[in-house]
């Protein structure tokens, strides 16, 4: 039993090593150091319309300070606008610009990109295995729910 949670440590170690380096080349790939937690803001703000940041960082469970933050960031880039809502002008919320759709688009690609780079190194077989092994955990957490 030890050796068995030792190899989940191991893999859980070498799974976050994956997931945070593959974050820090496509991060890299942008002249804008905006890093993950922007990017997200702005899917949610292209899938949902303008939001209010209590709204966003409910969604994404951020502190309302670190979506302050966020919001600062992507309004200085020009990926967002400040918008007041037309009947309770006290209401602001977060929209995507134009410059934020196509950055958002911009890092779908790379991210593709990257994701494909790294996945064609692996064989048929290794990529067979791979994904069944990730619907089987994707099958997990959803009746862990």
């Amino acid at each position: 039993m030890a050796k068995q949670q030792d190899n989940v440590f191991e893999l859980i170690r070498t799974v976050e090593q994956f997931s945070n380096e593959m974050i820090v080349r496509w991060t890299r790939s942008f002249p804008q150091n905006l890093g993950i937690s922007p990017i997200l803001v702005l899917h949610q703000l292209d899938e949902h319309g303008a939001l209010k940041q209590t709204e966003l960082a409910n969604m994404l469970g951020y502190t309302p300070g670190a979506m302050t933050n966020i919001a600062n960031r992507l309004l200085k880039e020009g990926f967002a606008s400040r918008e007041r809502d037309e009947q309770d002008r006290r209401i602001v919320r977060l929209a995507l610009t134009p410059d934020g759709k196509d950055f958002l688009k911009k890092a779908h690609e790379k991210g593709a990109q990257l994701r494909q780079e790294v996945f064609e190194k692996l064989d048929k077989n290794e990529l067979d295995e791979y994904l069944r092994i990730q619907k089987k955990l994707v099958g997990i957490l959803e009746e862990l729910e």
